[in-house]
């Protein structure tokens, strides 16, 4: 499961932002959903599934949804009675600079490859950077030799 934020909307001192949540399940079934958290609380505002969800799934959506909803929006979990609320902008996660971050990198790279999935993004989500920074780690994680050189030398 992902989210991310999609946009926010300020007004008389109130926020309301939009998330995009993507739910991935090992048979290949996937759920996306746009999810509206305001000060009135949380709705959903749009959802998309191959295969379609039963009338049951969607009874549920909510609670599949809600503690990641509520961990990305900065209020904790929803069991630990944390409210929604957005913060100010995003935080970068902590990723450690120099040898120990760029042997980090070098490992998300190699599990997302092992796993079939894209190592740049993978690496992208790990570090909370553009695509074009994660590239520029990836780069010195090959440098530093954590990872196989990208063409053969002639």
């Amino acid at each position: 499961m992902s989210v991310r934020p999609a946009w926010e909307v300020r007004e008389d001192g109130h926020r309301t932002s939009w998330f995009d949540v993507r739910l991935c399940f090992g048979d290949g079934a996937g759920v996306d959903v746009l999810a509206v958290v305001s000060p009135e609380g949380v709705s959903v505002e749009d959802v998309r599934a191959c295969p379609p969800l039963s009338l049951d799934d969607l009874t549920v959506l909510a609670e599949w949804i809600e503690g990641p909803l509520f961990e990305a929006c900065g209020g904790g979990s929803a069991e630990s009675g944390g409210s929604p609320q957005t913060p100010a902008r995003r935080a970068r996660p902590a990723w450690p600079r120099g040898t120990e971050g760029r042997r980090l990198v070098a490992e998300e790279y190699r599990a997302a490859q092992e796993d079939g999935k894209d190592p740049v993004l993978a690496v992208m989500c790990a570090t909370g950077h553009s695509r074009r920074r994660s590239l520029r780690l990836i780069a010195g994680a090959r440098d530093a030799g954590f990872l196989t050189p990208r063409h053969a030398r002639r």
